[in-house]
């Protein structure tokens, strides 16, 4: 029987058995009636009459007014079913919840009251051997929202976010709430994998099919049937793979490298990227329809410096992890240290710093002088708007009279448009000249600091006097931060210009061959 013709005492029964949290809502969002799973859920105490959200949210106001998104406002609104994510306060702490409000109508259509279906999101708890997404910040949140409900589905995933961001995590999580989390979950690291070597890990091969193929080999898509692929770095897979990746999700059906028997593939498709498709697209080093595939359903994993509130709860469980069997905790100063932190390596830079405070310390408290913070983050500083460190590589804190390191101050300074490092172009060069003459630097930390190239400022050039290159104008225009070859491009023409067009001493001071330096120049125009 549909749910609207169902008496009100039948459907309170209905509901009370139901394993999964129920609720019955008025129009004024007062509980009229809630299962026994709902009332185990919320401690066993009274709930009948109370507002909806101040048992769930522990609000004085409905969540629309709480700068929250509201499904019984909605329903209201539209008169069909809303779904939302909502974090709730439990018997159990706070936890992840998929809402799924379903209007119950009379004979005329007028909605009569709300059954409120809650299903607790695993994937976002942080339970004991498990891996979960933790954060409570509005950007994760959003991320969060999108992988509760692309999971249950079949669609592709194409996850789009920084190195270091979590993407893995992510897709595992897509997996974890999914219908094939019984099956296996197959990473597979796209880069640096030549196309034979791809294609035989990816298809698996026949014995014999080529030098070396000894033994028949299970590709990894044979290894991921009934579960999720997941293909990180997608955007590295060689062209000629692309091709065969694009037929085996058109048709689910792939061969063995040696092979001309087909085989069904039975998976579900998860890729991560941190390069541009779209432009990767419009240049030819990337399919077109193979982009349109595995982006059927985006999801942008946002990098650590859009989620800043969410620290503290990184910081304690990412703690727990490097140091099981100690009770480390962050001092104030030091918790604020990192929140000017810009964390240029997203997640996993923050873990990699919290190990290593861990081993520095001997004590339960870790504070600013046990923490290293001098990643290169001003560089990266620059380009995001963030709050620099200080010269000796660490924010401090005002109210810390600690100092904070002894070690040097770096050589390189932030990267502007208008007076760009020279140690900077040093670090960039290289990857513009072609691979067979590409000069062979040593690291910049290796690097005498006396001896760094250091430039001249603006105001030093001869007035009245414009040096050769680009104009003014061109060189302050505004720069893409994802255009990293206009970067490299910009930083040349700046050098050459604060060198008077001197090319022989440029050469010299970047360290590559006046031969190698003119190729540059004339791709830029600058050769004559």
């Amino acid at each position: 029987m549909p749910i609207e013709h169902r008496p009100l005492p039948e459907l309170i029964a209905h509901l009370e058995d139901l394993p999964e949290p129920h609720i019955l809502c008025g129009r004024d969002y007062r509980i009229l009636a809630a299962n026994a799973s709902y009332r185990k859920r919320c401690g066993g105490g009274e709930v009948i009459g109370q507002p909806c959200y101040a048992v769930s949210h522990r609000y004085e106001v409905p969540c629309d007014q709480a700068g929250e998104s509201c499904p019984l406002a909605a329903s209201l609104e539209s008169g069909q079913r809303e779904r939302v994510l909502h974090l709730h306060h439990t018997a159990h702490g706070e936890e992840y919840v998929n809402i799924e409000l379903t209007p119950v109508v009379d004979g005329s259509g007028e909605i009569l009251c709300f059954v409120e279906k809650m299903e607790r999101l695993r994937v976002a708890r942080d339970e004991t051997g498990r891996r979960a997404l933790i954060g409570r910040s509005p950007a994760f949140r959003r991320m969060l929202e999108l992988v509760a409900r692309v999971a249950p589905a079949e669609a592709s995933v194409l996850l789009l976010g920084e190195s270091g961001t979590g993407k893995e995590l992510v897709a595992n999580a897509v997996h974890e709430a999914s219908r094939r989390a019984d099956g296996p979950f197959v990473a597979v690291d796209c880069s640096g994998l030549t196309e034979t070597l791809f294609e035989s890990e990816l298809f698996g091969h026949e014995r014999g099919a080529f030098t070396g193929a000894i033994a028949r080999k299970t590709g990894l898509i044979e290894a991921a049937a009934g579960g999720t692929l997941f293909l990180d770095e997608v955007g590295d897979i060689p062209l000629g793979i692309q091709v065969k990746l694009l037929r085996l999700l058109e048709t689910g059906a792939y061969r063995r490298v040696g092979s001309s028997e087909p085989r069904r593939a039975d998976i579900r498709l998860v890729s991560a990227t941190h390069r541009p498709l779209e432009r990767m697209v419009r240049d030819g080093q990337f399919r077109q329809d193979l982009y349109y595939r595995i982006n059927t359903f985006p999801i942008a994993v946002p990098p650590l410096r859009e989620r800043r509130e969410d620290l503290p709860l990184l910081v304690e469980a990412l703690l727990r992890r490097v140091a099981p069997t100690r009770q480390l905790h962050l001092s104030a100063t030091a918790l604020r240290q990192l929140n000017r932190y810009p964390f240029p390596g997203n997640v996993r830079e923050l873990r990699n710093l919290l190990e290593r405070a861990s081993l520095l310390c001997d004590g339960d408290l870790i504070g600013p002088r046990h923490l290293s913070l001098d990643m290169g983050a001003g560089v990266a500083s620059a380009g995001q708007g963030l709050s620099a460190p200080v010269s000796d590589g660490q924010t401090r804190d005002p109210g810390d009279s600690r100092e904070v390191s002894t070690r040097p101050p770096p050589r390189t300074a932030p990267l502007t448009a208008s007076a760009p490092p020279e140690e900077a172009m040093r670090m960039s060069l290289p990857a513009m000249t072609p691979p067979e003459q590409a000069p062979v630097m040593p690291p910049p930390e290796m690097t005498t600091p006396q001896h760094a190239p250091m430039m001249r400022p603006p105001e030093m050039t001869t007035p009245g006097v414009e040096p050769p290159g680009p104009s003014r104008e061109s060189l302050a225009a505004p720069l893409d931060p994802f255009d990293l070859d206009a970067a490299r491009d910009r930083a040349l023409s700046l050098a050459l210009r604060e060198h008077r067009g001197n090319r022989r001493e440029l050469a010299r001071k970047l360290g590559i061959s006046e031969r190698t330096l003119y190729r540059r120049l004339r791709g830029l125009g600058q050769g004559s």
